[in-house]
């Protein structure tokens, strides 16, 4: 009989539901991922919500290399037992984006626009052969996938944070070019604005301004120890006068938009707290609302740069593990909450606000249950 897989599907709009797979044959240019860890993005909590059907979600996966074939071991320098950090694209490789190891920008991983794009945590488990989410006790890496090796002192756990934290780094620094002396707006203290600040802590920014509500308070109490200069409670005081305050009247250099929904708000915060000429202004443009009065003369006058914040590229992912072995930032405070398969759905409720308001970073374990 073949070795079953047990993993947590998407059935329906916030249903999940157990199911077993037949284990995957290992071709010579193959492997199989063990999970070890499943982090749950802002990403997850929206595509949950949505009528997307059969689906193995997880896309932020860290495991060991359980079973490899020759060419897929020569291919990515790993062996077996190996701890990775698995990047959610499967890239074409062939492509001038591939070439740089810009793997977001290749058509093969865009599922907005191609249909046929095999990505983690977002393609019907329908698709042979089924394991393509980190919400499942195994996964299957096939000759593309992009793989990086742990170092020993990063925990699993730890390194759960790797991809939001490879993003901070691929907005901040090479997005947005933060450096020695930047003034930096960074909106919204979840895992992706904390992420942010550790990026621009380490370039060498001057000052470090984020903002969050009153239930954000623990977060904001850790953006803090990660070297947040300010923080501000946009419901207990007016966010521009304060960041004008600290500025004294300049305004920011670089606003990072980080708050995933505040939409509107957070644009013309952003827009308004830019210094008078050439500021950078950050966003996540993915579940932006339309917003057809958008004053973009305030853009224009200002002569700032609209700049939009998607994914990461290979170089942003070795930083973010060497960052995270630095331990430079005590980032293992952002991981607070571990749930296993059985859960799947109170852990993305969590990342959702609807557990506790101490939810950071919520990491799912598919060995728990059965531990």
């Amino acid at each position: 009989m073949a070795e079953k897989v047990l993993a947590a599907v998407k059935t329906g709009v916030q249903v999940t539901e157990l199911r077993e797979f037949d284990m995957p044959d290992v071709p010579g240019d193959g492997a199989i991922l063990k999970m070890e860890i499943g982090g749950i993005c802002g990403s997850d909590v929206k595509n949950y919500k949505k009528p997307i059907e059969n689906v193995i979600m997880g896309h932020e996966n860290v495991g060991m290399v359980w079973k490899a074939g020759k060419k897929f071991k020569e291919r990515k320098g790993v062996e077996e037992g190996d701890r990775i950090l698995l990047e959610h694209y499967l890239p074409c490789m062939r492509c001038e984006w591939c070439h740089l190891g810009e793997y977001r920008h290749c058509h093969h991983t865009d599922w907005h626009t191609n249909p046929g794009a095999i990505r983690y945590g977002y393609t019907s488990a329908d698709t042979a052969p089924h394991l393509w989410g980190g919400f499942s006790q195994y996964l299957f890496m096939p000759w593309n996938a992009v793989v990086h090796k742990l170092p020993d002192n990063v925990t699993s756990e730890l390194a759960g944070i790797a991809t939001p934290l490879a993003n901070g780094i691929q907005w901040a620094l090479y997005e947005a070019g933060i450096g020695y002396g930047s003034v930096v707006l960074i909106q919204g203290p979840g895992q992706q604005g904390l992420a942010q600040i550790v990026s621009c802590k380490q370039a060498g920014a001057d000052i470090i301004i984020i903002t969050g509500t009153s239930k954000d308070a623990k977060r904001l109490k850790l953006a803090k120890e990660l070297g947040a200069d300010y923080t501000i409670d946009v419901q207990a005081e007016d966010p521009l006068e304060k960041i004008l305050d600290i500025t004294k009247g300049i305004g920011v250099d670089v606003s990072i938009d980080c708050t995933a929904g505040a939409g509107t708000a957070a644009m013309l915060l952003g827009i308004a707290a830019l210094k008078r000429k050439a500021g950078k202004l950050i966003i996540q443009g993915n579940e932006m609302p339309n917003f057809p009065d958008f004053p973009i003369y305030r853009v224009t006058q200002k002569y700032a740069q609209l700049i939009s914040a998607r994914g990461h590229n290979y170089k942003s992912c070795e930083l973010a593990i060497k960052q995270l072995a630095s331990h430079r930032f005590p980032l293992e405070k952002a991981i607070t909450h571990t749930y296993g398969l059985n859960d799947i759905h109170t852990a993305l409720e969590a990342v959702a606000g609807k557990v506790s308001p101490d939810v950071i970073h919520v990491s799912v374990a598919p060995w728990l249950d059965s531990a």
